[in-house]
């Protein structure tokens, strides 16, 4: 019985023991679904610009659900998917490109749906002739009659309106309303007074949108210029800058911080 018992305790002792190539097959196991998660579920997405001030500030890290908003897989029927809504933030390809030809990531909110009519009068957003109540969304103290009169107002001929918009634009009012076509989305930024957004370059198509931030998982103290940076120097000098100042610059309270 004794010979029995030991028998049983050096198999399961050799059964907890793992070889290093187990191990390391384990570790590559969880890496692989780590990957595929950031690469097709999740995505992280860092705030440049203070567009959505006050809901997301300039060094908000956010992570982004990519599945929600996605089309449909029909391999894939126990994900939830639903239709964009008004209100939602979203994050998206900018449709028109930079200069340097590459795209470019926005986040903003989506104000009008397929088939909204939306306009401006002083700044205040109608959608479908009704006035919204917009408590997230940050009132001008200066005057601009395109940006709080859109789209009563025609593009200044200097302004940021890009090109492309100023022409199609007036394809898509009627009654003094924009009317937003099927297959796109009227987006802007809750900073209204300091935003570029579908009153400057045009609608969003449903293509180009990633997904919907869900949650800031950290936020340091930045600023718009330090995310323009493009050397390799300042790059550089951005990371050292973080590591020194990780604790005393970084947003405490804004961790987990819900978007919405």
């Amino acid at each position: 019985m004794e010979q029995i018992a030991e028998r049983e305790v050096a198999a399961t002792k050799q059964k907890q023991e793992e070889t290093p190539l187990e191990a390391f097959a384990s570790i590559c196991g969880v890496l692989a679904i780590g990957l595929f998660a950031l690469t097709f579920v999740f995505q992280n997405f860092a705030i440049p610009s203070p567009s959505m001030v006050k809901t997301l500030l300039v060094g908000d890290h956010v992570l982004v659900d990519r599945i929600s908003l996605a089309p449909p897989a029909h391999w894939a029927p126990f994900v939830h998917y639903r239709d964009v809504r008004r209100r939602d933030i979203i994050v998206f390809f900018k449709p028109t490109l930079e200069q340097n030809g590459e795209h470019l990531y926005l986040v903003k909110r989506v104000i009008g749906i397929p088939g909204d009519r939306v306009h401006l009068v002083d700044g205040t957003v109608y959608v479908n002739g009704v006035a919204q109540n917009e408590p997230y969304a940050a009132v001008a103290s200066d005057s601009n009659p395109y940006r709080d009169d859109f789209p009563a107002v025609p593009p200044p001929p200097d302004g940021e309106v890009t090109a492309e918009w100023a022409l199609d634009l007036p394809n898509h009012i009627q009654n003094g309303d924009l009317v937003v076509p099927a297959g796109y989305y009227f987006a802007m930024g809750d900073n209204r007074p300091d935003s570029l957004d579908s009153r400057y370059w045009g609608l969003v198509p449903r293509a180009n949108i990633v997904g919907r931030p869900l949650f800031v998982y950290w936020s340091f103290v930045s600023t718009e210029d330090d995310y323009g940076q493009t050397s390799l120097a300042a790059r550089v000098g951005s990371v050292i800058h973080v590591a020194i100042h990780f604790f005393d610059k970084t947003r405490w309270s804004r961790t987990f911080h819900l978007v919405k």
